[in-house]
C-alpha cells in the first residue's frame, strides 16, 4: 500500500484482523527510496507475518543527518497513525530499524521513543542523535569490517561501547564484507526481534 511521501506499507498475505501482529518501521540509506527501506526485512514478512512500514525522506537523506529533526518526523507520525488506525498492532513487537544513514535515523528516533519502539535495529549506522532517551529499547546492530563507507572502529564499534555503558541492551554483530546487509543478519536481526520480545 502507498503513503504519501513516496512511504509504502506492506502487509503479509497471512495478516488478519484479530491476531496483532508485529511492526518494524524501516529506513532506507541516503540517495534510496521508501522500496529500499521496505527491501530490508520484505524477504522474511511474509514467513514471519511482519508488517512492514517504509517512509521516503523528504530529502536526499533523512533530516536530522543535514540539520535537524522536522519534515521527515512529521511524516512519519502520520504513517504511524495511519497504520495504527487501520491495522492490529502487537505493541510489543514494534521495531524501528534502517541501514546506513538509515541506521543512523533508526537509533537517533528509536532512543528518544523507547516507549513505542522496544527494537531498534541497525544495519551499518554512523552515528545517533536522539533528541531525548526514553525508556530502554533493546539494540542490534550489525556491521561489515570492510566497509569504506562508514567505517566500522569509528561507527559501530564505537556505538556499541557507548550504549552499552549507558545500559543498553545490545546485540553486536560484525561480519567480513563491505557496505550492505547481508542476509544472514538480516535473518538473525528479526530472530533476535521476535523471539526477544515479552508478552
Amino acid at each position: 500500500m502507498s503513503l504519501g511521501h513516496d512511504g509504502i506499507l506492506y502487509v503479509p498475505p497471512g495478516y488478519e484482523p484479530d491476531q496483532p501482529a508485529a511492526l518494524a518501521v524501516l529506513f532506507h540509506g541516503a540517495g534510496g527510496s521508501a522500496r529500499h527501506g521496505l527491501e530490508l526485512l520484505q524477504p522474511l514478512a511474509d514467513d514471519e507475518n511482519l508488517l512492514l512500514l517504509a517512509p521516503g525522506s523528504q530529502g536526499p537523506t533523512w533530516d536530522v543527518i543535514v540539520e535537524d529533526f522536522g519534515p521527515d518526523v512529521h511524516a512519519l507520525d502520520e504513517a504511524l497513525a495511519h497504520t495504527f488506525e487501520r491495522y492490529a498492532v502487537d505493541p510489543a513487537r514494534v521495531a524501528i530499524g534502517g541501514f546506513s544513514d538509515g541506521a543512523s535515523y533508526a537509533l537517533s528516533l528509536g532512543l528518544g521513543n523507547g516507549d513505542l519502539f522496544k527494537h531498534v535495529i541497525a544495519f551499518s549506522p554512523g552515528f545517533a542523535v536522539p533528541p531525548r532517551k526514553l525508556g530502554t529499547p533493546r539494540i542490534f546492530m550489525s556491521h561489515g569490517t570492510q566497509d569504506q563507507v562508514l567505517p566500522i572502529d569509528r561507527c559501530s564499534r564505537r556505538l556499541a561501547r557507548v550504549f552499552e555503558r549507558a545500559g543498553y541492551d545490545v546485540n553486536y554483530r560484525e561480519f567480513d564484507g563491505p557496505h550492505v546487509v547481508p542476509e544472514e543478519m538480516m535473518r538473525e536481526a528479526v530472530h533476535w526481534w521476535l523471539e526477544g520480545t515479552v508478552h
